[in-house]
């Protein structure tokens, strides 16, 4: 008989292998999904440098860049993969599934950072190659720390939304929307959050990317700590505690989403 755990990975082994296939079978989305972000990020580069910027700001640039890959494949390919597949009558099949919610989810969203993963790194490698920035890796266990911090706590915000949105009906499609460039903003991909002053970042700041790109850039960038908001220790214990809460809570609703749909039939049938 197959363990608890062990039908939890090889479900998130399962989920993500069509992802991971159907990119190597239509190569052309990779080329897409790689190259075309290069170009917003290259024309904040090109901005910073006509205004005389400090090139550490162009480092700014390029870091965020590679991390709207990571907030993309949350927002498309988990908070709002479930309402998808209402539409396409899968979500039937993965109550019935003798699984966990979550690892059908997560098992998405790790075949989507195939791409992602490589999107990111093109966009790192583009900023080092063409524009010849220089990345600090001296702190390179709290650099990692701080990435896997702020994954867990993405993801688990990823599928906190999934649940939301499948309950929001056909309005998933445009809280997704409108989700994507605000977040832009609030979180500081392009230029120090700080600069939104200190209350608006505290409230930004619960979106993960927030003070994970912030982190990020004070150790990879640490010749210019001024535009650091608040100290990287502390911000690694806030996306501990951001992890925890919202892995937590997206437990609890998703349990709560089943529990609807096997005894109400209400999320994953029409109703008119």
């Amino acid at each position: 008989m197959t363990s608890g755990v062990e039908l939890f990975l090889r479900t998130i082994v399962a989920r993500a292998y069509p992802r991971v296939v159907g990119t190597n079978r239509e190569r052309s989305w990779l080329f897409f999904d790689t190259f075309l972000p290069l170009l917003s990020t290259a024309a904040y580069v090109f901005f910073y440098r006509a205004i005389k910027a400090p090139e550490e700001y162009i480092g700014l640039v390029v870091v965020g860049g590679a991390m709207t890959a990571y907030w993309l494949n949350v927002l498309w390919s988990m908070s709002s993969q479930l309402y998808w597949d209402k539409d396409a009558g899968n979500l039937a099949l993965y109550v019935a599934a003798p699984t966990s919610m979550m690892a059908i989810l997560l098992g998405m969203a790790v075949g989507g950072m195939l791409t992602t993963t490589v999107r990111a790194l093109a966009i790192i490698l583009a900023g080092w190659l063409a524009f010849g920035i220089q990345f600090s890796l001296a702190s390179w266990a709290p650099l990692i720390l701080t990435f896997l911090l702020t994954m867990a706590a993405l993801y688990g915000m990823g599928m906190l939304l999934a649940s939301l949105f499948l309950l929001f009906g056909r309005e998933a499609w445009h809280v997704s929307n409108l989700l994507q460039e605000p977040i832009y903003l609030a979180s500081g991909f392009y230029f120090p959050v700080k600069a939104l002053g200190f209350w608006v970042a505290a409230a930004a700041s619960i979106v993960p990317l927030t003070l994970g790109l912030d982190g990020m850039r004070q150790l990879l960038f640490p010749q210019n700590p001024a535009f650091g908001f608040i100290p990287v220790s502390i911000e690694i214990w806030i996306l501990l505690g951001l992890s925890v809460v919202f892995i937590t809570t997206s437990k609890f609703a998703l349990d709560y989403m089943e529990k609807l749909a096997r005894q109400q039939g209400r999320i994953t049938e029409r109703r008119r």
